[in-house]
């Protein structure tokens, strides 16, 4: 397939394929979302204990994959979008997560000011708050991020910029040992590559999870032996090697895709799927019972570090889904996980199941 300039045919093709809900996608984002919170739990728990558990292998594995993964699912679905007006745009794919972005960041801040207090004054945590502005806050950086990666492809794509010279210089970011210190130039580096692949290349991605969906047998063959190979160069310290971690970032991000559809063919009503349907959720509301279960297991001592970790992990994970499922049936606390209407510049609503599932962790 041929990279015009401003995606015309890319857009055809996948728009054609995403006029409902892709079951594999969300599925996806559930796995993806389970190993972010999974390697702030481990991390987290390891970091107060003291000492590693059998759980740190696990999160070590997924490393090269768990971001891009993310990255690339999130510009999937892209082309359906770009060429909303500049208004409609900037709604859906900046103000959406500046809002929860705003929101979340106050209220970690709050929670966290009375320890913040002790170590750096109350004027400190008020200069800590305003910085979060700028350097984005604890596990939020992503929600601060993706919106800059959706008006850079904006941009490029108003300036007819070709594909193949944005991924080239997106992959060179990549490489290159970019390290300033500012955690929005640094990933942006690190992952722009990674969401633009997924714009571009979404139609041969959708064709590729079609192929895996009906080959079940050769996609569990090729999922193993991926496994092998990102196993091999992990566990041999060489995956955080230029070239070779844009590498596995990709083939990983690609076999999460296969894992996905596969899982999906297999347990069509699996619960990554219900994950990855309200993956922001997840995300933003994972801190407190993550936070909360590692200090109460851990004051326990009754449990070995790795299985600590499984249930912070747990933790993490289930509690936002139940106080998602609180707010929906007592339809208090419903700003939590949904924008009023002062915080939009466009009301009109999604025309489809795939404009909302193009959020990746939108709305």
């Amino acid at each position: 397939m041929k990279f015009d300039g401003n995606g015309g045919r890319l857009q055809k093709m996948a728009g054609a394929q995403v006029k409902q809900r892709v079951d594999w996608v969300d599925t996806a984002k559930g796995i993806c979302i389970v190993f972010v919170v999974m390697m702030h739990s481990v991390l987290g728990v390891e970091a107060a204990a003291g000492q590693t558990g059998w759980m740190h292998a696990i999160v070590a594995f997924a490393k090269p994959f768990r971001m891009p993964d993310f990255f690339m699912i999130s510009g999937l679905f892209l082309s359906t979008v770009i060429q909303r007006d500049w208004r409609l745009y900037l709604d859906r794919k900046v103000v959406h997560f500046a809002y929860f972005y705003v929101l979340w960041v106050t209220i970690q801040f709050a929670l966290k000011a009375p320890s913040f207090a002790e170590d750096f004054g109350w004027n400190g945590v008020l200069q800590e708050y305003l910085w979060s502005f700028i350097q984005p806050f604890g596990t939020l950086w992503f929600i601060y991020l993706l919106p800059i990666f959706f008006v850079t492809a904006k941009l490029l794509h108003t300036s007819r910029t070709p594909h193949w010279a944005v991924l080239l210089v997106a992959a060179l970011l990549q490489i290159a040992p970019i390290e300033t210190g500012s955690m929005i130039i640094d990933e942006f580096a690190e992952r722009f590559v990674f969401f633009y692949a997924g714009y571009v290349f979404a139609p041969q991605i959708f064709r590729f999870a079609a192929w895996a969906r009906q080959r079940m047998a050769l996609s569990l063959g090729l999922f193993a032996l991926w496994a092998l190979v990102n196993g091999s160069f992990v566990f041999a310290g060489l995956s955080d090697l230029p070239v070779l971690s844009l590498a596995l970032g990709a083939i990983g991000a690609v076999a999460v895709i296969l894992a996905s559809t596969l899982l999906q063919q297999a347990w069509s009503g699996n619960f990554f799927r219900s994950l990855g349907q309200h993956s922001l959720v997840v995300y933003l509301a994972f801190f407190l019972p993550m936070a909360v279960s590692r200090v109460i297991l851990l004051k326990l001592g009754i449990l070995d570090i790795g299985t600590i970790s499984v249930l912070v992990t747990a933790a993490g994970v289930i509690c936002p889904m139940i106080l998602y499922w609180l707010v929906s049936r007592t339809g208090y606390g419903w700003f939590l996980f949904r924008r009023p209407g002062w915080a939009r510049l466009d009301t009109r609503p999604a025309q489809s199941p795939a404009a909302t599932q193009a959020a990746s962790l939108g709305e």
